[in-house]
């Protein structure tokens, strides 16, 4: 049964940081689509990502059924307690989603430009309220007894989960500046690398920030695989600012895949076992073990994964291979 529940855990982590990768590059396009200043360059924004960002926020919704089915008590603590905060998410996403879809149906400058907006606004407001709430988990939840969540609103925006949104932020925004510099060329590549240069020094910055604040803070206490992969994080990250350097922007992106992977698992690893740590009384906090479903249950739902997982994997490589192709910029008249 223990380990049903830890490959569970990994499981659920596994869909987290496919999403963080795959969702992060285009919301940070979206980010990004703010300081786009032709009305070509935020056409060809969208378009780069147009045939892939609604599957990869299926990523999002899969990583929230498995934690519904595999860990109920663990879904129910979170989504009760960040309801606010999960609410302000999924308003982002909808803007986002309509915005890609209206932007284009009328030609009137200020009808675009409002999207445009919406759009931006879509992508930022999740990007921060992602790392919010990892912040607060990190740093744990005031609980009952019960698991419920008993702290208010204003409990949750601490310093702590304030600059872990930050670093979600920054995090993305390079994660999309890497992916607009591979996928368009001359000017805007140029100019998304300028980006991507100056947005590393700010997430570097915020990720040093946050990482000494949560080891100070943390009611864990230090452990050995998160430092490591922490240590591995700003390797990882180092090889991304010399490749943009060079210009190499596939590789770079790459790299960057790598480091928001180790940033997932150095989040994971500090709180294990523990999946939602209480910080008025530890004993009260969920961990894998406490607040799984039955044996049957995790056993059927990883049959299923075993067969769903390389059918998913396979078709987000397929579409991305599909559309790898450079996206060309248009020329204003």
């Amino acid at each position: 049964m223990e380990t049903l529940q830890v490959v569970w855990f990994l499981l659920v982590g596994v869909l987290v940081i496919g999403y963080a990768i795959l969702d992060g590059f285009d919301l940070g396009v979206g980010f990004w689509h703010l300081f786009a200043k032709k009305k070509s360059e935020r056409s060809a924004f969208i378009e780069s990502i147009e045939p892939f960002w609604d599957g990869n926020e299926v990523w999002l919704l899969t990583a929230g059924g498995a934690l519904f089915a595999a860990f109920p008590p663990v879904y129910a603590t979170v989504f009760s307690g960040l309801y606010l905060a999960m609410m302000l998410v999924l308003l982002g996403l909808i803007f986002r989603a309509v915005a890609i879809e209206f932007r284009n149906k009328v030609d009137s400058p200020g009808w675009t430009r409002a999207w445009d907006f919406a759009f931006a606004f879509g992508s930022i407001l999740p990007s921060t309220l992602y790392g919010v709430a990892i912040g607060n988990i990190l740093r744990g939840l005031e609980l009952s007894a019960v698991g419920d969540y008993t702290g208010g609103f204003f409990a949750l925006l601490n310093p702590f989960a304030l600059v872990c949104g930050l670093v979600g932020l920054s995090m993305f925004a390079l994660h999309g500046a890497l992916y607009i510099s591979m996928k368009l060329d001359g000017e805007v590549a140029l100019k998304a690398r300028k980006w991507a240069e100056k947005t590393w020094y700010v997430f570097l910055l915020l990720f040093m920030v946050a990482v000494g604040y949560g080891i100070k803070s943390c009611i864990h206490g230090i452990k050995a695989i998160p430092l490591v992969l922490v240590i591995l994080a700003l390797v990882s990250n180092a090889v991304v600012f010399a490749l943009n350097k060079k210009a190499k922007a596939k590789p770079a992106f790459i790299t960057s895949c790598l480091t928001i992977a180790c940033v997932m698992l150095a989040v994971a690893s500090a709180l294990f076992p523990y999946m939602v740590p209480c910080t008025n009384n530890p004993e009260w906090g969920l961990t894998v073990f406490n607040s799984s479903s039955s044996q049957l249950t995790l056993t059927s739902m990883l049959v299923i994964a075993l067969i769903g997982m390389p059918v998913v994997l396979g078709y987000s490589w397929f579409i991305h291979h599909v559309f790898r192709h450079k996206v060309k910029v248009e020329e204003e008249r």
